[in-house]
This record gives C-alpha cells, sequence and structure tokens, in this order.
C-alpha cells in the first residue's frame, strides 16, 4: 500500500477542462487495485455533509414556530413528497426517502461545485451514469417484485393491435433501455457545459486584462453575472429534473399497465 497526500486544490490553469481532472488525494494501492482517494471522492463527502447539517439543523429545533432553516427544510419536505404523489401516486410514497436523497444530493453536488476551487462531481458521466444505473435497477426490481411478468406488459400496452405490436414492442424496449442513458447524459452534460462557459468567460477576462484591454474585459466580466446566476437555476433544476423522471419510472414499475 503506497500513501501520499498531494495538493487538495489543482493549480489553476486556461485550459476550461482542467477543472473536470481528477486527481488522487490519498494514493492507496491494495492486491493490485486502485482503491485511491481523489478529489472528487472529498467534494462529493463535502456535498453530502453540508446537506445533512441543514437537514440536521432544520429538523433539530422542531418548533411550533418555525424559524427560517425550519420552514426551508419543512418546504424541502413538503415538495419532494408533493413531486412523489402526483407523479407516482399514494403508493409511490415508500420511495419517499430514495427520491427525497437523490435530489438533495444532486443538489447539493450542484452547488458545491458552483464556487471557485470547488470540483463538480456531476460533471463525470461516471456519477450520473451510476446514479441513472441505481434508478433502473430500482425500478426493474420493484417492477418484478410487485407485478412478476406483468412488468413487461410495459412494452405491450393494452388494446394496440396485434400487427401494430411488432413494431411497438422493440421502440418500447429501446426507449426504456434508453432511460438510463439520458437520465445520466442529461444531468452531466448541462453541468459540463455550463461550468466550460463560466471558465472561458472567466479566461476572457483574465486574457483581455493581461494584454491591456481592461475596458474590453468589462464585456465578458458582465456576461459572468448573469449566466453564474443562470447556473445556480440549471443546478436546481437538473436535481429536479433527475428526481422528477425517477418518480416517473417508479410509476411505470408501481403501475406498468397505466
Amino acid at each position: 500500500m503506497t500513501l501520499s497526500f498531494p495538493a487538495l486544490l489543482p493549480n489553476i490553469a486556461t485550459d476550461p477542462i482542467h477543472q473536470f481532472k481528477i486527481f488522487p488525494l490519498l494514493d492507496w494501492t491494495a492486491a493490485g487495485y486502485n482503491l485511491s482517494f481523489t478529489n472528487s471522492s472529498f467534494w462529493m463527502m463535502v456535498s453530502t455533509g453540508l446537506v445533512l447539517a441543514f437537514l440536521g439543523v432544520a429538523a433539530s429545533r422542531g418548533g411550533l414556530i418555525p424559524n427560517r432553516i425550519q420552514s426551508l427544510g419543512e418546504l424541502s419536505y413538503g415538495f419532494i413528497a408533493d413531486m412523489v404523489r402526483s407523479t407516482a401516486g399514494e403508493e409511490g410514497l415508500k420511495f419517499f426517502p430514495f427520491v427525497f436523497t437523490l435530489f438533495f444530493f444532486i443538489l447539493g453536488a450542484n452547488i458545491v461545485g458552483m464556487f471557485p476551487y470547488a470540483f463538480t462531481t456531476t460533471s463525470h458521466i461516471a456519477v450520473t451514469g451510476a446514479l441513472a444505473i441505481v434508478v433502473i435497477l430500482i425500478v426493474v426490481g420493484y417492477g418484478i417484485y410487485k407485478n412478476g411478468l406483468g412488468f413487461f406488459g410495459l412494452f405491450a400496452p393494452h388494446g394496440v393491435p396485434l400487427p401494430v405490436m411488432f413494431f411497438l414492442v422493440p421502440i418500447e424496449i429501446i426507449s426504456f433501455l434508453a432511460r438510463p442513458i439520458t437520465l445520466g447524459m442529461r444531468l452531466f452534460a448541462n453541468m459540463l457545459a455550463g461550468h466550460i462557459m463560466l471558465k472561458l468567460l472567466a479566461i476572457f477576462v483574465v486574457m483581455l486584462t493581461g494584454a491591456g484591454l481592461a475596458w474590453a474585459a468589462w464585456v465578458p466580466y458582465l456576461l459572468l453575472i448573469p449566466i453564474t446566476a443562470l447556473e445556480f437555476l440549471v443546478a436546481f433544476l437538473q436535481a429536479y429534473v433527475f428526481a422528477l423522471l425517477t418518480c416517473v419510472y417508479l410509476k411505470d414499475a408501481i403501475h406498468p399497465h397505466h
């Protein structure tokens, strides 16, 4: 086992892709397997810790008249519960803890990644793809557990003429298999593109200022403000869309014939 502790933060670079580089903070090799603790792992723990701290503080007081943090926690609880109930029905509420955790894990990672020198774990397809695979495995597993082979009726809607079935069933199967791909790619691509755009604008500001064109640097600098605000909105929307689609897929597992 080899242990080393490199610098926590990567060097600032003009390469907009540099911010997505994964590097080990703790080199650890055991039995030929690389088990290194990376910057991605570290920031994943940071975002998870912040979410747990927020929810812990929100739930700790439990006052009849809630303060601001408690109100925000209660609104968050109600927001996710209403989304699950309206999408997957009352029976879908058994998956509320999973959807709630998924939403806040993604939201926390997205928000933390917006701050300078932080790392956006959701900008890597390995992370978003793993989350999407977990969602689909739960959907398929619960669908078969609850409905048996009737779950596969999802691919053959009732009332469709038999000749049409020969075309419809393959399309439905391909559409279902594409779900984890689109679910993971959507989150990954949005976070990746937004951060690249922000980094490019920041690079333009530095380069123009260094070239003695400080007056021209104001253009990309002013663009940074609304785009940064937009990225915070996207951070929330992508967590919401991921959680919402999870609820839609869970509905198919609960009611495959609807």
